[in-house]
C-alpha cells in the first residue's frame, strides 16, 4: 500500500499522459477535478493487499475527449451509473480501478476513491479505443456489466459477446452527445489478478517522476528525433494518418496513427508497434504530445514504452491491440 496526496497528481498525470501514446486526452481536466475531490492523501492498494472476493468496479470517460472540455463532468459523473449497477448486480461496490490506465482516464477513479478503496490496477494498463478492448470483456469473463451514461438516463449492457459491448456502449455515448462516462461492474479485485493490468499507477508514477529530456525513463526505448516534415492521409482508411519526420541523423521516421499512434517506421522498417506504447514529446517544452499535435514543422522526439505483458502473454489478447486489428497491414515488427 502506498499513499497518494493532491501534490502527486502531477506526477501520476505526466505518467498517464505518456502511457497514452498520443491518445487519450489531456489530463489537465481530471488532474484539476480530483484536485477538487482529494481533501487528504488516500490509500493505493496492490491487488494481493485486498481480499480476493471484494466487489469493484473501473470508472472512465468514453467518446471524444475534447467534448469533455466544452462539457465538463460533475465530480458525481459515475453516481448514477454506480447507483445503476448496484441495482442490477445487487452487490455495492467496495473498490474502485481505472477502465483506461493512461491519458484523463487514468485519474478518473479518484472521482469515488473518497467512499471506495483505491486499486492500483486497470482493464487497459495504456490508452486504446474500443470498449471491446477492455481486458474483462477480451477474456469474456463472466457477470461482467457495463453502465454508459446516455445524457439523460443510463443504459446496462451485459454480454458475453464484445460486438455486442463495443457496439450498444458506443451507441449511448452518441446519444450522449459524444462523450460520456462508463463503469464497469460485476466483478471482483480477485478478478483481475488474472483478467486486469497490475501496477499501472506504480508505472506511471515512475514514468511522472522521471526526466523526459534525459535518459532514465523507465522502461523506454529511444526510436529517434527530428522535425515533422509531412501529416498525410493514410490512403483507404479515413481515420488513419501518417506523420513523416525527417530525422536528425538523416533516417525517415513515419509514425502511423489512428486515435493513439499505433507503429513506428524507420527508412520503410517498422521498428516498433502496439501494444508498445509509442509516444512523441516535444524536443523544446518536454510536452507529451496528442496524436493531432504533432504537427508540421515541429521538432519531436520519439519514444517506445514496452507493453504491459498482460496483452503479450497470450496470442488470443496480443490479436486485439496489434496494429492488423484496426485494419493496418504490413506493420508488424521485423525481426
Amino acid at each position: 500500500m502506498r499513499t497518494l496526496g493532491p501534490e502527486r497528481l502531477p506526477a501520476l498525470a505526466r505518467g498517464f499522459a505518456l502511457l497514452g501514446a498520443g491518445g487519450g486526452g489531456t489530463t489537465t481536466l481530471l488532474e484539476l477535478m480530483a484536485g477538487e475531490v482529494l481533501d487528504g492523501p488516500v490509500a493505493l492498494h496492490d491487488v494481493d493487499d485486498l481480499d480476493p472476493s471484494t466487489p469493484c468496479v473501473a470508472v472512465g470517460f468514453a467518446g471524444s475527449t475534447y467534448l469533455l472540455g466544452e462539457r465538463v463532468p460533475g465530480d458525481d459523473a459515475f453516481a448514477p451509473l454506480l447507483a445503476a449497477a448496484e441495482r442490477w448486480t445487487g452487490v455495492a461496490a467496495a473498490a474502485v480501478c481505472a477502465m483506461e490506465g493512461a491519458g484523463l482516464n487514468g485519474l478518473a477513479p479518484f472521482l469515488l476513491a473518497r467512499e471506495h478503496t483505491l486499486v492500483d490496477a486497470d482493464l487497459m494498463g495504456r490508452a486504446l479505443p474500443g470498449i471491446d478492448q477492455l481486458s474483462l470483456v477480451v477474456d469474456a469473463v463472466p457477470g461482467v456489466v457495463l453502465v454508459a451514461d446516455t445524457g439523460g438516463g443510463v443504459m446496462v449492457v451485459e454480454s458475453s459477446r464484445a460486438a455486442d459491448v463495443e457496439s450498444l456502449v458506443r451507441a449511448s455515448i452518441i446519444r450522449a452527445g459524444g462523450a460520456g462516462a462508463v463503469l464497469v461492474a460485476g466483478f471482483t479485485v480477485g478478478d483481475l489478478a488474472d483478467h486486469g493490468i497490475r501496477g499501472t499507477f506504480a508505472r506511471a508514477l515512475a514514468l511522472g517522476d522521471a526526466d523526459v529530456f534525459g535518459d532514465d525513463l523507465p522502461g523506454a526505448r529511444a526510436l529517434g528525433a527530428g522535425r515533422v516534415s509531412a501529416v498525410d492521409a493514410v490512403p483507404d482508411d479515413a481515420f488513419a494518418r501518417s506523420v513523416e519526420v525527417t530525422g536528425d541523423d538523416g533516417a525517415l521516421l513515419r509514425l502511423v496513427a489512428r486515435s493513439e499512434f499505433l507503429a513506428v517506421t524507420r527508412d520503410g522498417q517498422t521498428i516498433a508497434a502496439s501494444p508498445d506504447i509509442l509516444v512523441a514529446i516535444d524536443s523544446v517544452s518536454g510536452d507529451v504530445l496528442q496524436v493531432d499535435a504533432v504537427t508540421l514543422a515541429r521538432h519531436v522526439r520519439v519514444l517506445a514504452l514496452s507493453a504491459p505483458p498482460w496483452w503479450t502473454d497470450a496470442l488470443e489478447r496480443l490479436a486485439h491491440v496489434v496494429p492488423a486489428a484496426y485494419g493496418l497491414r504490413d506493420l508488424e515488427v521485423e525481426s
